[in-house]
């Protein structure tokens, strides 16, 4: 039985067992449930979102993708372990020049997502456009996704959420991290929340679009000059680049 199979075997019994059937109510009319299945539902097999970040133009100073983020997915980080980090910014040097980058880091979009593989009730899940995302109503929080991501991109919600979104819900016990804020491209926004802010910041870092459209500015970017995937020796084929490492 293929590993497919499997994780729709173990999330039916998940979900026959009555334990996630429970639904839990963020706004009026509005539940977990609704949004996730939604989020699935909307998804264009024809498109693979990406996102390319040109280091060279990522200050150190500036971390106004994290606030951009944070602010849209009300997700707070003060400084503690526990806190989530749906994007995070970090330095990068090499020990033979001491060259340093500086780059934001958050959920790849695998297109072998490690996280999927491993989550035994399917929780965790690719949509037709290559979004990774989590459906928080059948988390259990077992973070077994938390281990297998090489990149840190995920959190646990240690805490009760207060002031969440009705659009990007979040909760207590459950796994969570970046989702190319699905809420919008869904709208027909076409971007994200992180690009919009640092292009408004004025340093263009940012480049987010579809990878399988030839003529996008995206795909134009990658052809035209050289980038590179985070851990490219794991062959997880990655919607996030970076290029001027």
């Amino acid at each position: 039985m293929s590993k497919e199979k499997i994780a729709n075997l173990q999330r039916r019994n998940f979900l026959k067992s009555g334990a996630a059937l429970a639904s839990v109510t963020l706004a009026s009319g509005v539940t977990l449930m609704a949004l996730s299945q939604g989020a699935a539902a909307s998804a264009d097999p024809n498109i693979r979102w990406g996102l390319l970040i040109d280091t060279n133009k990522c200050p150190s100073d500036c971390d106004d993708c994290v606030s951009a983020c944070s602010n849209e997915h009300g997700w707070e980080n003060n400084g503690l372990l526990t806190d989530p980090q749906w994007i995070r910014k970090v330095t990068l040097k090499d020990k033979q020049t001491g060259r340093e980058n500086s780059l934001p880091i958050m959920c790849q979009h695998c297109e072998k997502p490690p996280c999927v593989d491993v989550c035994p009730t399917g929780a965790s899940f690719k949509r037709a456009d290559g979004i990774v995302l989590v459906d928080r109503h059948i988390c259990i929080g077992c973070r077994y996704c938390m281990m297998a991501c090489p990149f840190k991109a995920r959190s646990f919600v240690h805490e009760k959420v207060e002031g969440q979104k009705s659009y990007s819900p979040r909760g207590k016990g459950t796994v969570e991290g970046c989702n190319m804020c699905v809420h919008k491209l869904d709208a027909g926004d076409g971007t994200t929340a992180c690009v919009q802010a640092c292009s408004a910041s004025g340093n263009g870092a940012m480049i987010f679009g579809d990878l399988n459209d030839e003529n996008s500015e995206i795909s134009q970017a990658l052809a035209n000059y050289p980038s590179v995937e985070l851990r490219d020796d794991l062959r997880l084929n990655l919607g996030v680049r970076y290029s001027n490492i």
